[in-house]
């Protein structure tokens, strides 16, 4: 049997926004928790906010922590959060740091999202195209939370865009700023309060004629689209982070051909024949085994 990456505690996979655990047949970390788990890890996906601000989802995922801990005998867990996962991970560590072994951040935006200041633009605080986008995205938010079976929790899409953009993030880092580099493209410490801290993104690479199957893909199209409107990280970027805004701790890499969605394995084997993603998850989970974590 492998156990090769059975941790000393579970591992959560937080996700991001509009993200869930699990609707019928389609998982959020697709393929991720079952080859985790075969590998003898013990893997939590925890049931947060599908769109809220950073501590909101905080909170509900130290509630969560908290009956993980209950019902396996776990003094702490590993955080791995994709996306704005990563900030609600870091929220989690930073306040209740002797619960959390590490955090470990992927396509995290720890210094914000250029895509969701280009959103917030968009978006005139007050005005009726905010009030309707608001309210539709709302919505959405919380139809993927009554689909999933779980119990209904609080959706507030404008939070969670404010909470995500460079403005936003740079006022949560001022509260929470465990983990991040003291120079920008730098890595940070990798252990803070005795929690550990990594982090690995992507970047879109090439043109659309050079990537074969991914012509295919429409999320890895729609990246490309919002990755067009980066300026500070242009062409540097996985079409919703930029590659030295998501460093946090040890930066295990940040320039993966990898698009925002492929790091969490969606649709991502369109473009097989360069990575793997899975495989940084299973990766990883043997870093943090041997890091005694």
């Amino acid at each position: 049997m492998d156990d090769s990456a059975n941790t000393k505690y579970p591992i959560l996979l937080v996700h991001g926004l509009f993200g869930f655990g699990r609707i019928g047949p389609f998982n959020y970390f697709k393929g991720i928790k079952q080859a985790l788990g075969g590998s003898g890890a013990r893997v939590f996906v925890p049931i947060i906010s599908a769109a809220n601000n950073n501590e909101t989802r905080g909170e509900q995922l130290l509630e969560y922590i908290r009956g993980v801990c209950s019902r396996t005998g776990a003094t702490r867990v590993n955080l791995i959060g994709h996306s704005q996962g990563a900030l609600t991970a870091r929220y989690a560590a930073a306040v209740a740091p002797l619960m959390i072994a590490s955090v470990t951040s992927v396509s995290g935006p720890n210094h914000g999202s250029e895509a969701a200041d280009r959103l917030r633009q968009a978006f005139v605080p007050g005005s009726l195209p905010e009030t309707v986008a608001a309210a539709l995205t709302t919505s959405f938010s919380s139809f993927l939370s009554a689909i999933t079976g779980h119990r209904q929790l609080p959706q507030h899409a404008l939070e969670a865009l404010n909470a995500l953009t460079t403005e936003g993030v740079a006022a949560f880092n001022l509260k929470y700023p465990q983990g991040l580099p003291a120079t920008w493209g730098g890595m940070g410490p990798e252990q803070v309060n005795d929690v550990l801290y990594y982090s690995w993104s992507g970047i879109i690479k090439g043109s659309r004629l050079s990537e074969s199957l991914n012509l295919l893909d429409p999320l890895h199209n729609a990246c490309r689209i919002f990755g067009s409107f980066f300026t500070r990280e242009s062409k540097q970027n996985d079409g919703l982070v930029g590659r030295f805004s998501s460093h946090l701790g040890h930066v295990i890499g940040s320039d993966y051909a990898m698009d925002h969605l492929d790091t969490i394995n969606h649709l991502a084997r369109m473009n097989r024949t360069r990575i793997d993603p899975v495989a940084h998850y299973l990766d990883h989970a043997r870093r943090l085994k041997a890091a005694g974590a």
